[in-house]
């Protein structure tokens, strides 16, 4: 019989694993940027490593976007790596994280890989200095349109009111063309990466299946392929052969051999202001991490996703940013009786969230 675990035994066991149980760290040693930091909304990448212990130096780290078309933050000497590792495994894979781009490339005879490398391509050769994204669509939609029409690779936008490329094609072939963001612009401002070219042969913790079983695992092949936005057959043609079975509250997933013998460990008593896109967040096993169907809904809303509170190896509550002028109030929704240790712990996150985001803090709402 494979052991067998509770859902708080796999997310006590995903804490330290995401190393959410520092006080301090660097960027080489931190687990979470093999597989990228989500770089999503003010309380984004940065806080999701300051809840890690890390404050990277000027230029440690690169954004660019990479799986399911986000921005991610990344160790820079990592990026030619990072680029060979988030890429499509195949052109089926490709075909499904473009979405509804794959039907009109598919009736013009153009191979969805094919296709990201054109666009690579003109890419390369728009922007030679930092392009706001608006300017680099135009221009790339010009240079990829039909004689006679838009064609297989721009669409009309009725929210812009303009004909341009579809946005998961551009975001996708912004990394193959060598282009990063450049940190806090909105809209994005993309730039040439110095001396880019992708790796030959990935690292085994760049390794996108095996960083996923490492740092949100035990998990399905399931699990994997919706956060890549994979086809689940090629994540199982890539499944690491050094995996054992665990039971999950009678569900079958796995987990890398190596990181067995840690799990059903007690769960670390930290408590951390999870950002909204932080990966502690981002398994595709909601109902693991939430139980109760009404605040797993409000955990995952379509639009607004609030934080998460971390306390004690469970999630304990939500928790909403409101600004104005140069102050922080944090309100915080809890799930669990609020001790004193709480209050205080969640007071004492606010202030370094405030002090993260260059304001003063000037109040915690807890109930």
């Amino acid at each position: 019989m494979p052991p067998s675990a509770t859902a708080r035994d796999v997310l006590a066991h995903r804490v330290p694993a995401q190393q959410l149980d520092r006080d301090t760290g660097t960027v080489a040693g931190t687990a979470v940027l093999d597989l990228g930091v989500q770089d999503t909304g003010p309380d984004g990448g940065l806080w999701a490593l300051a809840n890690r212990g890390v404050v990277p130096e000027p230029g440690e780290l690169v954004t660019v976007w990479t799986l399911r078309g986000a921005p991610h933050r990344y160790r820079r000497t990592d990026l030619p790596a990072v680029a060979a590792a988030t890429a499509p495994f195949s052109e089926a894979d490709a075909a499904k994280r473009v979405f509804d781009a794959a039907k009109p490339l598919r009736a013009a005879g153009i191979p969805v890989l094919t296709a990201l490398d054109r666009i690579a391509g003109r890419m390369r050769e728009i922007v030679t200095a930092p392009t706001g994204k608006g300017e680099m669509s135009r221009r790339l939609s010009d240079a990829l349109a039909d004689a006679d029409g838009p064609g297989p690779y721009n669409r009309w936008c009725r929210p812009c009111g303009a004909v341009h490329l579809y946005e998961q094609p551009f975001r996708l072939a912004a990394l193959r063309a060598g282009l990063e963001l450049q940190p806090g612009t909105s809209p994005p401002v993309l730039q040439p990466v110095p001396g880019f070219a992708p790796a030959a042969t990935v690292p085994d913790r760049l390794d996108v299946v095996r960083a996923y079983l490492h740092l949100l695992g035990p998990a399905t092949p399931a699990h994997v392929a919706g956060y890549l936005d994979a086809p689940v057959r090629e994540v199982r043609a890539r499944w690491p052969e050094d995996v054992v079975e665990v039971d999950v509250d009678g569900e079958r997933r796995w987990l890398l051999a190596a990181d067995a013998d840690r799990l059903g460990a007690p769960a670390p008593g930290v408590t951390r202001l999870l950002g909204p896109f932080d990966l502690l967040l981002q398994g595709r096993d909601r109902e693991t991490l939430v139980a109760d169907p009404a605040r797993r809904a409000a955990t995952w809303p379509t639009l607004g996703r609030p934080g998460a509170v971390l306390h004690d190896g469970a999630l304990a509550g939500l928790w909403r940013p409101r600004r104005s002028g140069s102050s922080l109030t944090v309100a915080v929704e809890p799930w669990v009786r609020v001790s004193p240790a709480l209050r205080a712990a969640v007071g004492e996150q606010a202030e370094r969230l405030a002090a993260s985001r260059g304001t003063r803090l000037r109040a915690v709402e807890l109930a």
